[in-house]
């Protein structure tokens, strides 16, 4: 569905309060919008069709992208354990632990590479402890610790496998840009500006970066779940990135991150598959098709532990599973001295 960029946006609803002492002393505002497998919105809060920048949770259809253009083909047998390695690593914000780093090492020396290639933007870990032990050891930012570098690992594959010029990858007209744009635009349409073409700005790694409409965000992520496209028909390159990110949670994130917890958490009951964005960010698809997604009007991440729990309990989670699911998912206490007096918790009814 295309979005409607002509008319004002809904006002942005109330997701996710902070009480201290039973009063509300923050409080999180945003879109939030659920989707069932035929693409029709079943739930919602604020503006369902609220457009915006996707951030992170683009790449597994950017990756997608990469391997509709014919990046890392798809053996008789299926994808071998490094390759799915590759494929979650390529889809992640990883945090930069150790598992991380050397995943990625290992893509770009398959393709003849070093660390030396990435252009993403240089930054320590997102893992504060890895980061801690970088900066003790005289190690600055660097591409390879930045939680982008697998994505930019599999855009540096794709230019030595397709023929492609690799020092060029981050240019905005280059083969391996226009590959995973096309990939984010065949599973959730991109605003066009009036002559047709895909209106973009940059991410924070370097990458081309469209705007795409909420609904079609979660649309997207149903239909990756599922291994197919958005007219029921399959989709082997979707089906595999998602496969991968399943296999691999741990690397999809990391150790603490929310994307890691859904997709560990329902492994073998609802089989999520889950992935952050920046400025607040998030998208849920289960293999049944149905989807979901949220943008915090702030930008602020630390409402998607609450969000993720109401969004999954919505979707079928049991209130067993998402107990067992912490830490990661669900209410966050409010401290006072030290002793909760409060909690950080989805607004009470959000989706009925």
């Amino acid at each position: 569905m295309l979005p409607d960029t002509s008319r004002p946006p809904t006002a942005a609803a109330p997701l996710v309060t902070s009480d201290r002492g039973g009063v509300v002393e923050s409080e999180h505002r945003g879109h939030l919008v659920v989707t069932a497998p035929d693409g029709s919105v079943t739930a919602s809060a604020g503006d369902p069709a609220a457009v915006v920048y996707a951030r992170s949770a683009l790449k597994p259809l950017q990756l997608a992208g990469l391997l509709d253009a014919g990046l890392w083909p798809q053996e008789p047998g299926g994808d071998d354990e490094a390759r799915r390695r590759a494929l979650a690593l390529a889809a992640a914000s990883h945090s930069g632990q150790d598992e991380h780093l050397g995943g990625v090492l290992a893509v770009l020396a398959a393709a003849g590479l070093d660390e030396r290639a990435l252009r993403n933007t240089p930054d320590q870990p997102v893992h504060v402890p890895s980061a801690a032990v970088r900066i003790a050891r005289g190690e600055g930012p660097s591409s390879l610790a930045q939680n982008c570098s697998g994505k930019h690992a599999a855009l540096l594959s794709a230019c030595v496998a397709l023929g492609w010029e690799p020092g060029t990858y981050l240019d905005a007209d280059h083969p391996a840009q226009r590959a995973a744009l096309a990939g984010i635009d065949a599973r959730a349409a991109v605003v066009r500006g009036a002559a047709g073409e895909p209106v973009v700005s940059v991410d924070g790694c370097g990458t081309a970066l469209p705007r795409t409409c909420l609904a079609d965000l979660a649309r997207a992520y149903g239909a990756l779940a599922a291994g197919r496209g958005g007219d029921g028909a399959p989709d082997p390159a979707g089906a595999r990135v998602a496969a991968a990110m399943r296999a691999h949670p741990h690397l999809v994130g990391g150790q603490g991150r929310e994307s890691t917890a859904v997709m560990a958490g329902t492994a073998g009951t609802l089989d999520a598959v889950a992935k952050d964005g920046a400025e607040g960010v998030f998208a849920i698809g289960l293999p049944d098709g149905r989807g979901a997604a949220w943008k915090i009007a702030d930008g602020g991440a630390r409402a998607h532990r609450p969000l993720a729990a109401a969004v999954l309990a919505h979707l079928g989670a049991s209130p067993a599973l998402l107990a067992a699911m912490a830490p990661g998912v669900g209410e966050q206490p409010v401290l006072g001295h030290g002793e909760p007096v409060g909690a950080l918790a989805a607004v009470a009814g959000l989706l009925g």
